[in-house]
């Protein structure tokens, strides 16, 4: 089996989905749902998902680490849009053929500018050099909404745009914050100084205060906590057949299944995904299991070693290293 944690491809759900013709429970500006059938997707059993590796779905924003200017550095995920114009065009040709198959972009003029460091996500087919989005209007690497190109921005300190990404890396010292289950006890989380080196070409969730609503109620506006979770590394115990009732029972029934949804890893490479608003289920939904695990913090030596910012979130942890607590979300700063 390939190494976990790398999402570059736009995930399919565990079940063939439909499109409902109402307000999307996940995105306001949505006006239709995209909801799971009781048919499992046959792709999901040409890869032998009873065998596969079922891992939490993390609700955060999507990072990656590759090198930029030399050195591992984090990319943030950067959709590129089409312009107003373009979106028009697209939508209405959407809404007199009832798909979008047969749409014909024009790559080099039809979506916005971005950043020069800016570049596509992996697997993305090229027209003189630029990316090119599928017969849906976006390139199929991560699920994004429709008409966007999908790809990633370094993370540069004085980005302020970026300061949630930033507080959780220090690239002169070459490390980042990562929450991970501890090695040795898998029930218990750390929170580490990792190096960037050892996270080269995969892709983290960034989860905390200021991302998503803050599902896991992580810190405080006065004192945020935020953190990187490698994909795949937070996993599933007697995960659920892959059945929709019994799907949908464990995620309503089950403490284990107090989760945005599963992301599971096949033997082959595939993965498949299902999330709660693919089975008409809301979420959050009371306390999460990721909030409520154990923690311990393993930050030590950042600050004398480094001369880090005593202000910082790398500086935070390593007063509290050591420091165990009960549930994720009673992690709190000292005074």
């Amino acid at each position: 089996m390939r190494r976990l944690g790398s999402v570059q491809q736009k995930i399919p759900c565990i079940f063939l989905t439909e499109v409902k013709e109402e307000q999307s429970r996940k995105r306001e500006c949505q006006q239709f749902q995209v909801v799971a059938t009781e048919n499992v997707n046959p792709v999901a059993l040409e890869s032998n998902i009873d065998c596969a590796l079922a891992t939490e779905k993390l609700d955060g924003t999507c990072c990656y680490v590759t090198v930029y200017k030399g050195q591992p550095y984090l990319w943030a995920r950067l959709d590129r849009k089409p312009s107003k114009q373009a979106d028009k065009r697209f939508k209405k040709y959407q809404h007199s053929h009832k798909s979008c198959k047969g749409f014909t972009w024009n790559v080099e003029e039809d979506f916005k500018t971005v950043p020069e460091a800016w570049i596509p996500a992996h697997r993305v087919k090229h027209h003189n050099g630029n990316p090119v989005p599928d017969e849906h209007g976006h390139i199929p690497e991560i699920l994004t909404g429709p008409c966007a190109c999908a790809g990633w921005v370094p993370v540069e300190r004085e980005n302020k745009q970026y300061c949630w990404h930033s507080s959780v890396v220090e690239y002169d010292a070459g490390l980042a914050l990562v929450l991970r289950p501890s090695a040795e006890d898998e029930d218990t989380l750390e929170i580490a100084a990792v190096p960037l080196a050892e996270l080269l070409e995969q892709t983290l969730e960034l989860i905390g205060t200021n991302v998503n609503g803050n599902p896991y109620g992580l810190g405080s506006k006065k004192q945020p906590v935020h953190a990187l979770v490698s994909h795949g590394s937070v996993r599933i115990r007697n995960p659920p057949p892959a059945d929709f009732q019994q799907l949908c029972a464990w995620l309503q029934e089950s403490p284990e299944g107090r989760v945005e949804g599963i992301v599971w890893h096949c033997n082959n490479g595939t993965l498949v995904k299902v999330h709660r608003h693919h089975l008409g289920l809301g979420w959050p939904d009371g306390e999460t299991l990721l909030g409520s695990r154990p923690v311990v913090v393993h930050v030590d030596g950042t600050v004398d070693e480094y001369d880090i910012d005593s202000r910082d979130l790398f500086t935070s942890f390593s007063r509290l290293n050591g420091r165990r607590f009960s549930r994720l979300r009673d992690v709190l700063f000292d005074p």
